[in-house]
């Protein structure tokens, strides 16, 4: 009897290794993106509503980009500035204002052919992966470079999108410069205008 309550208990061990070793994402940059797309893949060439589209690639998003890095990085020498409850406010926004852009382009995809094609370690922080969204008949072929922060090796994550050489991540920064610079440097504009994107 108790050799079979132990085989049991080391077969549940066993399966919930496994689960969590099949959840876990690749610590190889390549293998990482290549497993990301796989996921979103999936969630995009399913029959659901585009708002559960949009929730279970936010889901992927909170997982595999460092988007408290990005906030901060976008948010450039203005993080420095305001003080710790305007930045936990910024971060949280922008959390909502990341998700709700990078879904609501993606959605529109029912089922993107993205081809990865190599990978080039930049530093011990970053690797370049490089993708080719593959052209259809009604979309041209599309050239994107994942960031991917290496600075944990077990747990990459990505930092930025470069498509067509186009930082995703500069573009926003500098968007946000713009919306400061135009408004007296207020926090509070800038807090406003991720407000009414998140919530039109």
């Amino acid at each position: 009897m108790k050799r079979i309550i132990l085989s049991f208990l080391l077969l549940f061990i066993i399966t919930i290794s496994v689960k969590q070793s099949a959840l876990a994402y690749s610590s190889d940059p390549k293998k990482f993106i290549e497993e990301i797309i796989e996921e979103a893949k999936v969630v995009l060439s399913s029959g659901s509503s585009q708002d559960i589209k949009a929730k279970e690639l936010s889901k992927i998003a909170i997982k595999t980009v460092d988007v408290q890095g990005l906030a901060y990085y976008t948010l450039g020498k203005k993080r420095k500035e305001i003080n710790p409850e305007e930045l936990e406010k910024y971060k949280n926004l922008f959390e909502k204002y990341f998700l709700k852009s990078f879904t609501s382009r993606l959605t529109d995809y029912s089922d993107p052919k993205i081809d990865v094609l190599s990978s080039e370690t930049v530093s011990d922080k970053y690797t370049i992966v490089k993708t080719m969204l593959l052209k259809t008949s009604k979309k041209p072929e599309v050239k994107i470079d994942w960031r991917v922060y290496t600075k944990n090796p077990e747990k990459p994550l990505i930092r930025d999108l470069i498509v067509e050489g186009l930082s995703l991540a500069r573009t926003q920064k500098e968007e946000f410069a713009s919306i400061l610079s135009s408004n007296n440097n207020d926090i509070n504009v800038l807090f406003e205008t991720l407000e009414n994107f998140i919530n039109k």
